[in-house]
């Protein structure tokens, strides 16, 4: 056995690489899939969150959007409120039983993972939806559109730009906190930590290739993200549409004919410039011209 820090951390390496890459592997997925149904449900919650409530509403309907906000904001404010590894032996542990439920390792993972990402989601949604100008809400609604509606054709698009890196910061968090289901016996990247201390007492080495491991599964995803946002964002260079009226109206169209500023001072330039050959042919012939007599 090697006594330098790097000669401990090649043999951890070599000998227990192959499980600690399986484990990484578990990790992303369910890191993957608890973001993806987290989201959903984020979303779900924080359109309900929103639905406003107004005076001249039935009393049945404000009561009902009530009762539904009320049971929202506990879910959001316990799952937010408590540590992932507490809701995750409570969950499996307590809850599951009680109900006579009978979920697998996988399964459970990706119900706790799910739920407390949704709880989080749900927060930066309602935030994404507040930040749209509420003009667009009142502009839709005066043509009719439903809330629902609102949301999914006005809205939602424009604070999905708005929310993604807070999604990207959830997905990070979750590759992380996956490290937690080791408490119900869940084998994922921390457990093969766990595993390789237990086998040959090495803490330091096997923790060095754990940290590096996870900071290049976050700075994958990092680098992933802002790449997906340049996607969104488009090209920094665009051209209005010159068929929309509103356009031609506003005066920005320009015909095609017409060229630009550029173009036109260039004519003028080279009307002068013609102008001047002219005047010079004309006084190599004749010896001079009428401005010079």
């Amino acid at each position: 056995m090697p006594t330098d820090f790097f000669g401990r951390v090649m043999v951890v390496f070599q000998r227990y690489g192959m499980s600690m890459l399986q484990g990484a592997g578990v990790s992303l997925r369910i890191a993957l899939v608890g973001t993806i149904v987290g989201c959903i449900i984020g979303f779900a919650v924080g359109i309900v969150q929103t639905i406003p409530v107004e005076a001249k509403d039935n009393p049945i309907k404000k009561g009902v959007l009530w009762v539904i906000k009320l049971i929202m904001n506990a879910y959001v404010e316990f799952f937010r409120g408590t540590p992932m590894m507490v809701q995750a032996m409570f969950i499996y542990y307590g809850m599951l039983p009680l109900l006579g439920l009978n979920l697998s390792m996988w399964q459970a993972a990706y119900f706790i993972l799910s739920i407390n990402t949704g709880a989080y989601m749900a927060e930066t949604v309602r935030g994404g939806i507040l930040s749209i100008d509420l003009g667009q809400t009142e502009g839709a609604k005066a043509i009719g559109m439903t809330h629902v509606q609102t949301m999914v054709n006005v809205i939602m698009p424009q604070a999905i730009r708005n929310i993604i890196p807070q999604i990207g910061n959830n997905y990070i968090i979750n590759v992380k906190d996956t490290s937690v289901m080791f408490i119900i016996s869940f084998t994922e990247f921390f457990a093969a930590h766990r595993y390789i201390v237990g086998i040959n007492n090495m803490y330091f080495p096997s923790a060095a290739i754990e940290m590096i491991g996870y900071l290049i599964l976050t700075l994958v995803a990092s680098i992933l993200l802002r790449l997906l946002e340049r996607i969104m964002d488009g090209s920094d260079s665009y051209e209005l549409a010159q068929g929309d009226q509103l356009v031609m109206a506003a005066g920005t169209y320009s015909h095609p004919d017409r060229g630009t500023p550029f173009d036109e001072v260039n004519k003028e330039y080279e009307g002068e410039e013609q102008r001047e050959r002219i005047r010079i042919g004309l006084k190599n012939r004749n010896g001079s011209t009428r401005g010079g007599r």
